[in-house]
């Protein structure tokens, strides 16, 4: 075998974890501001490298969706916010707005 196929047999970067999951998402919708959002992709990009980041987005979906639930994110749909339990297709995530 090959130095080669050995390189290329070598296993992916693990996913995040929900913790590391949890603060890309504080630290970003804090870096955008109230009243901005950010795609998942954003936070997947932050988690993981280049050529491996969508596979994070699974990650970072269910972690926005149980940080929805609890209150401290909301999850935006056409630029409305939506119950984190109606969550279908495309997506944004931002900080809870003071009010």
């Amino acid at each position: 075998m090959s130095t080669d196929s050995r390189r290329d047999a070598a296993a992916p970067t693990p996913l995040p974890d929900d913790l590391s999951t949890e603060a890309a998402l504080l630290r970003l919708t804090a870096e955008c501001g109230p009243g901005k959002s950010i795609s998942p992709m954003d936070a997947a990009q932050a988690l993981m490298a280049e050529a491996e980041w969508q596979r994070a987005l699974p990650v970072v979906r269910r972690v926005a969706v149980r940080m929805a639930q609890e209150g401290r994110l909301l999850i935006y749909r056409k630029g409305k916010p939506i119950d984190p339990a109606e969550l279908r297709g495309v997506y944004r995530i931002g900080a809870p707005r003071d009010e």
